[in-house]
């Protein structure tokens, strides 16, 4: 059974690590880290609330996330993306840097860079696309563990 303190603690701190965990994903491509690190920051969070709440509402909670699913699609994804460079011919080439893209994508400046934040291409949707497969899979895990019979105490 879970204590107030835990719970009043809980509930401040999540929104805090989820906000971080998505921080790290869409700025992976300018920063350290990116899409592995932001989803286990992420998943953490997700852990963290676990913790906290009772079994039948975790279960009520996570019974309509479909996390296999978005494992799936964070990792198909992050395939095409990868086969998007077969246009250059070339697997992982960065075509959207290149081409004028509106989103991510101006043309990387040649030289050294006068502060172009915009140029990292097919870098943010590939960590974008990691961090759901990342945050879904150890999520997953996590229920896995934590539902088995006998873990809990609060049963």
């Amino acid at each position: 059974m879970t204590t107030l303190i835990i719970k009043t603690t809980t509930r401040y701190l999540t929104a805090l690590i989820l906000t971080f965990g998505a921080y790290i994903i869409l700025h992976g491509h300018l920063t350290p880290g990116g899409g592995f690190q932001g989803g286990a920051v992420f998943a953490s969070g997700l852990a963290l609330l676990i913790v906290a709440c009772e079994d039948r509402v975790i279960r009520e909670r996570f019974k309509k996330v479909p996390l296999s699913a978005f494992e799936s699609i964070g990792a198909l994804s992050f395939l095409g993306m990868a086969t998007l460079g077969f246009m250059g011919y070339t697997f992982f080439r960065n075509v959207i840097a290149n081409s004028g893209f509106p989103l991510f994508g101006d043309p990387t400046p040649l030289g050294i860079n006068p502060g172009y934040l915009n140029t990292g291409g097919t870098l943010p949707y590939m960590n974008i696309f990691v961090g759901t497969k990342v945050l879904a899979g150890l999520t997953s895990i996590i229920l896995v563990f934590y539902l088995l019979p006998g873990v809990r105490k609060d049963e």
